[in-house]
């Protein structure tokens, strides 16, 4: 599990708070005509920016509608989407959702096409000019990849999102996409985390490096996966640190 069903994001460290202008369950159309869930929040704050959520394997949990509404708080416009559109529809679905047959039925083109909804969705309700991704395991290694398959971004955040390879059939591993990537890129890793090693995490900056991309790649030493999600008040300096740098990665001060 990535989080406790009943987690929360933790609160941003704010400096001079917005307030939220709207929050809504929405039903967005990717350019295929799949219909999939989505959720918004909007900040009133002037030239804010817009960022597409990406949330992990469970799709559009209630976690990530509440992040969406903190990074309303904090001054940006924000819409997080569902992977699922596909093959479970755009009903209401049970917490025991068992969501790993629909995670094995994407592909790395359909997710794309849903981000690329969220930011039209930013794009037609809000004066937003500046556009960024972020995302959490499963939707932390799409967000990266984000950075080679849309034009408009400005920058690519992933919360431990897998850039190495898991076989020879792999063919969405962040590390093999920065020569096409496009926009900067920002990778918050724990040190602790036994998916993701420190050297794989050390090749991808090293990979980034060498492809003229910037990037600011942080690993919170001790830190496990899901620590901003699933372990708050044990990693509070991690998780407060990372939303400094989210912050200030969007341009938001």
């Amino acid at each position: 599990m990535c989080y406790e069903s009943d987690a929360r994001p933790p609160l941003p460290p704010i400096v001079g708070a917005s307030d939220v202008a709207r929050t809504a369950d929405l039903v967005l159309t990717s350019s295929d005509g799949t219909e999939f869930l989505a959720f918004e929040a909007l900040t009133t704050r002037d030239d804010a920016p817009g960022i597409v959520i990406m949330p992990d394997v469970r799709g559009l949990h209630p976690f990530f509608k509440d992040l969406a509404a903190r990074f309303a708080e904090a001054g940006v416009h924000a819409v997080a989407i569902d992977y699922f559109g596909r093959t479970a529809g755009t009903d209401v679905r049970p917490d025991d959702f068992d969501h790993e047959p629909h995670v094995k039925e994407t592909t790395p083109d359909a997710v794309a096409r849903d981000v690329f909804a969220g930011m039209q969705r930013l794009s037609s309700e809000t004066p937003a000019t500046r556009f960024y991704t972020v995302g959490f395991c499963f939707g932390g290694r799409k967000s990266f990849n984000q950075a080679a398959r849309q034009e408009g971004l400005d920058g690519v955040i992933g919360f431990y999102g897998f850039p190495q390879r898991f076989g020879d059939d792999d063919e969405d591993a962040p590390i093999d996409a920065v020569e096409g990537f496009g926009c900067k890129v920002l990778g918050l890793f724990g040190g602790a985390d036994q998916a993701i090693p420190v050297s794989a995490v050390d090749a991808f900056r090293e990979a980034l490096d060498g492809a003229n991309v910037p990037n600011e790649i942080v690993v919170y030493d001790g830190a496990t996966h899901s620590f901003f999600d699933r372990r708050y008040d044990e990693y509070r300096e991690a998780c407060e640190d990372a939303w400094r740098r989210i912050l200030a990665f969007v341009g938001v001060t």
